[in-house]
């Protein structure tokens, strides 16, 4: 949306009579918290660009990963607007404290990322998954399966390449990486030859949308452009 002085039909007119999700609303910020608070109390927003009062008869759904009461006592989250959301409240754990919803979670999100392949997980990359803390939830969860169904060569995601996959996605120490490049420079190379063709399958597998690869590898579109570059002039 470019201009401001045109009158844009968004989410909230497109809800009208159903169901409106809004993810993650403890990263709203506290002006458009404000409006959110009038379309739940009155029903009623205004186009942005416009003047007019609209109404809009929504259902509101909303999630979030953060702790509002702690953003409450920060003020960074209305208090009114949270007991406005909070009508019916679902507290979900964390993946870390239901590992036993590891197995039909994996298999439900390897048949979205790859449709055109059956990837099945060997008992043991089940139990390494387990052994997992997933910070990232099940954010991160995809992201590992998705960097494993790039690097196995079959169908089968063994334990060793959940292990790839998760080494990939873990920071590891600067003097760590220093080390190891002092001690392995051949090696090293053939990493970076490893790491270019893997980027580049993943790119073709993402049809050339490096936000989507991006997003699925859980770096910004920064660091990929960065790596890409780095990959290209070694």
């Amino acid at each position: 949306f470019t201009d401001p002085h045109a009158a844009k039909a968004g989410l909230v007119q497109a809800a009208h009579g159903g169901t409106l999700f809004l993810d993650e609303v403890g990263d709203i910020p506290l002006t458009m918290q404000v409006k959110l608070l009038r379309l739940l109390e009155s029903g009623t927003y205004r186009r942005v660009g416009s003047t007019e009062l609209r109404r809009a008869d929504v259902r509101l759904v909303s999630a979030t990963h953060r702790d509002l009461h702690a953003l409450i006592a920060a003020g960074r989250f209305r208090e009114d607007l949270y007991h406005r959301l909070g009508t019916f409240p679902i507290v979900l754990p964390p993946l870390r404290e239901r590992r036993e919803d590891i197995p039909l979670l994996a298999a439900a999100l390897l048949a979205r990322i790859a449709p055109q392949r059956t990837l099945l997980l060997a008992p043991g990359a089940l139990t390494r998954l387990a052994q997992h803390p997933f910070p990232g939830n099940v954010r991160e969860l995809r992201n590992v399966l998705e960097r494993a169904s790039l690097l196995a060569d079959g169908s089968t995601l063994t334990a060793a390449v959940i292990e790839r996959a998760l080494a990939i996605g873990s920071p590891r120490p600067a003097a760590k990486i220093a080390a190891v490049a002092t001690r392995a420079a051949r090696p090293a190379a053939a990493l970076r030859d490893a790491e270019r063709d893997a980027l580049r399958a993943a790119l073709a597998a993402h049809a050339g949308d490096r936000q989507s690869l991006a997003r699925s590898l859980g770096i910004s579109l920064r660091t990929l452009y960065r790596k890409l570059k780095q990959l290209d002039t070694d």
